[in-house]
């Protein structure tokens, strides 16, 4: 199994002194395990981003160092710029990338937290998935006032208390620290410098004001041109390329057009492709087309690399990865059928009527299977935290009172994977009720394969969950698993009556 790796997209309040930002990384380079990946800088903003990688403790590590030196080096009372800030490090999210749950991002993000407010005396604020309340899951609702607002609401608003360190602001004002999901920074520069016109589209984009479910988005100017800076959350939602197409027609509207556009850091190559899918109007356009993408698995020689495919590693003499894993995995395959049939619906003359709802659900069961890969990787990474738990000593009881506990906290988590991944199979086995009821006819099969293939991964991970929640000290905590599992395996039944009466109402399989 891989090495868990977590990434941390920094956002610092300084770019219009390159040495400061250089010391910035220098940093988080200096930290063993970690690596810098990207940095981008703007200087209108006067904000730079800085995107590590890594051993989840080594990057919560260097992210610490970060924000203490940015604390040194930078002065909220000095600094001026276009971009919303609150803090001389303004915003620390952590993303999993591989072996790696959302949960264990919350954990690194309080963790920093505590530790920051603690040791460093900056007023820490947690967001997006670490949030303690329900007000501070978005960024704008904790920047509201910018540092200078909020340097004065925290000290006698109890609603601006920070989660960790002192109500008061020092000169690197607070810091917003959380854990969240890949999103793409993207601005885009208009053919005016009429700033009016920028917030009039971003408006129209941005979600909070009517617009696109995974987009943030301001109205700026910055190098004498009008910019729309956004946030796209959840590009598998909402894609790059429809943003970019509404954009341009509400620039349009205005009398103006796109002149040029940027990322800020790092794009998944996910959202890329599936833009240039999208113009290029490509049919049955896959991912392992893409050149670079099939040479991943070469040498420098050019020969196969040697890696274990996921069957030989299921088939091996070791105890992960095991059913949870392969769960996950029938899972996944599932998902990617419902992908291949939607993909295999749109485009055709004779589907038009539901296309949208075709496109819906190729977004959904993308995102599904990528989750429901991830996930394999979880499961055994569960499985090796319960072993680690038993290996614990207990020679004292005190030993023995950590060794229990130890023991108890993984196998919670054991079973949790497991359900999570149940779940996920029946959100895959009712978008493929979907496509048999709806999908390219030639195709029908595919989709009820689809179906087929989520209830084997619910049933494979049910027994886990089972298997794990029965091993449980304390048998009350697992009863909620237990009864959300049953909930799953209703709707399951509920589904799989609906795929057969599609297959029988479209041909598929003979009346009864």
């Amino acid at each position: 199994m891989p090495n868990p790796i977590v990434e941390c997209i920094a956002n610092y309040s300084e770019a219009r002194r390159p040495e400061v930002v250089e010391a910035l990384a220098q940093v988080i380079a200096a930290v063993p395990e970690v690596i810098l990946l990207d940095r981008h800088s703007d200087s209108d903003h006067n904000r730079s981003v800085l995107t590590f990688v890594g051993a989840p403790r080594a990057v919560e590590e260097a992210a610490f160092r970060s924000i203490r030196k940015a604390a040194e080096l930078i002065d909220l009372n000095q600094h001026t710029g276009t971009h919303p800030r609150i803090g001389a490090t303004d915003v620390v999210p952590f993303v999993p990338i591989s072996g790696m749950t959302m949960e264990d991002c919350v954990a690194i993000a309080r963790r920093l937290g505590e530790r920051v407010g603690r040791e460093l005396e900056i007023p820490v604020y947690l967001y997006e998935e670490a949030a303690l309340r329900p007000d501070r899951v978005n960024l704008e609702d904790i920047r509201r006032g910018q540092y200078e607002g909020l340097r004065e609401e925290i000290k006698t608003n109890a609603d601006r208390k920070p989660d960790f360190g002192p109500a008061r602001l020092g000169p690197a004002g607070a810091t917003v620290i959380g854990a969240r999901h890949p999103l793409v920074a993207y601005n885009v520069y208009l053919n005016t410098a009429d700033i009016a016109v920028a917030k009039a589209i971003a408006k129209a984009l941005r979600h909070s004001s009517g617009g696109f479910r995974y987009v943030k988005a301001l109205g700026m100017l910055v190098e004498g041109r009008a910019q729309v800076s956004m946030n796209l959350t959840n590009f598998r939602q909402t894609p790059v390329h429809r943003v970019v197409e509404t954009l341009r027609r509400e620039a349009a509207r205005y009398g103006t057009s796109i002149h040029h556009s940027e990322l800020v850091g790092l794009i998944p190559q996910e959202a890329l492709t599936e833009s240039a899918a999208w113009y290029l109007q490509l049919e049955g356009f896959r991912n392992e087309q893409v050149l670079e993408k099939r040479m991943y698995g070469l040498t420098a020689e050019g020969s196969p690399a040697k890696s274990t495919p996921f069957l030989d590693q299921l088939a091996a003499g070791t105890a992960a990865p095991g059913g949870g894993a392969a769960a996950a995995y029938a899972g996944a395959m599932g998902a990617a059928l419902v992908a291949m049939v939607a993909r295999l619906t749109i485009g055709k003359k004779k589907y038009a009527e539901v296309e949208a709802q075709a496109t819906e659900i190729l977004n959904q069961a993308e995102r599904l299977r990528g989750e429901l890969k991830a996930a394999v990787d979880e499961d055994s990474a569960a499985f090796e935290q319960v072993m680690a738990a038993f290996k614990l000593p207990k020679e004292t009881p005190e030993q023995e009172i950590i060794r229990r506990q130890a023991i108890e906290t993984a196998t919670q988590q054991a079973a949790r994977i497991p359900l999570m991944v149940a779940e996920k199979a029946v959100n895959v086995m009712a978008l493929a009720e979907r496509m048999v009821a709806l999908g390219n006819l030639n195709t029908i099969s595919d989709a009820a394969s689809a179906a087929s293939l989520a209830q084997a991964a619910l049933d494979s991970a049910g027994c886990n969950v089972r298997v794990n929640v029965a091993s449980l000290h304390e048998k009350m905590i697992g009863e909620p698993f237990l009864i959300k599992l049953h909930a799953l395996e209703e709707r399951a039944g509920q589904l799989e009556k609906l795929v057969r009466q599609s297959l029988i109402e479209r041909g598929g399989l003979p009346a009864a």
